[in-house]
């Protein structure tokens, strides 16, 4: 019988992925495990297979916030293919139509993504994670089976044109989290009445992370090849975008044993979650603001050692 090889001690943190095109999500973490010895990883959303960019993973005690970093805006960069519809909405489906008339033009398309901007109600497109009575819809689409989906309210802060060239139109996107580019560019399709596609999409942030975070797959090969990854990490305080408090010894005891404390002297809003550092500036838990100034533990890490 086969057994896993032991967890290695090592730093938390987030790393930031710039995902290849055609690798899945999963694909990027079983990679990730492998190069850190943990099989304590977790990727911060999901990014479909033709798609590249930002994919965050929150390693070893990193992935207790994970909570606390899943909402945030989203930016893409991407192509919307007009005068065809496909199975997936993107360029990896199959063909299920061509439209035969002229495309639109450019003022055209320009009114039809305006019409897209703020609160919109979306449809969860068949190929995707999404579960229904527990099956996932992908499951379901590659049966060839299709099923009611309940539209969903997500909201689209910028869709800006930056080229068109028919019958490929360059778009960036700004937008909440759980919106489906996929299904834009296909609503997009009807909207004009010719049709569209999603013909490739790269992410360029996913909440406090960014592009410039991001590295290419052979980089951070490279770096846990000569053992200097974990140097990479991002430190979770770095990220969390809480107010900061920093405990004494007798706090961080008690914090670190579920106890709650009270801090005086310190400007703290009435409620909400504050992030608890140590003497050295290391994360040591989430804490929740409660009646009285009592701060309430949440989420308590292990000691973080590596960066920051």
């Amino acid at each position: 019988m086969s057994r896993r090889r032991p967890e290695l001690p090592g730093a938390a943190g987030f790393l930031v992925v710039d995902k290849p095109r055609g690798w899945t999500s999963h694909d990027v973490v079983d990679t990730a495990r492998r190069w850190l010895g943990t099989r304590r990883i977790g990727h911060l959303g999901t990014l479909d297979p033709l798609a590249t960019g930002v994919l965050p993973l929150a390693v070893r005690e990193a992935t207790k916030l994970v909570p606390f970093l899943s909402a945030g805006v989203k930016a893409y960069t991407g192509e919307i293919e007009l005068g065809a519809e496909t199975d997936t909405l993107d360029a990896e489906g199959r063909v299920l139509r061509r439209y035969a008339g002229e495309l639109p033009s450019e003022p055209q398309l320009r009114a039809a993504l305006a019409g897209f901007m703020g609160e919109i109600l979306q449809v969860p497109p068949m190929f995707s994670a999404v579960k229904i009575a527990g099956v996932p819809l992908h499951r379901m689409a590659r049966e060839g089976r299709e099923v009611p989906r309940a539209p969903k309210k997500v909201r689209i802060d910028e869709l800006t044109l930056l080229g068109y060239a028919t019958p490929r139109a360059r778009i960036e996107v700004r937008c909440s989290t759980g919106t489906y580019v996929r299904s834009l560019a296909a609503d997009v399709g009807v909207a004009l009445g010719c049709g569209a596609f999603l013909a490739s999409l790269r992410r360029t942030q996913s909440g406090p992370f960014r592009i410039e975070d991001a590295a290419p797959v052979e980089d951070l090969e490279e770096l846990a090849r000569t053992g200097q990854l974990e140097a990479r990490l991002i430190p979770p305080v770095n990220v969390l975008g809480l107010p900061v408090v920093r405990l004494e010894a007798p706090e961080e005891r008690r914090v670190r044993n579920g106890n709650d404390v009270t801090l005086v002297g310190l400007a703290l809003p009435p409620e909400g979650h504050v992030a608890a550092v140590g003497s050295g500036g290391e994360l040591i838990a989430v804490l929740e603001i409660r009646p009285g100034r009592r701060l309430q533990p949440l989420r308590v890490l292990q000691s973080l050692a590596g960066p920051g």
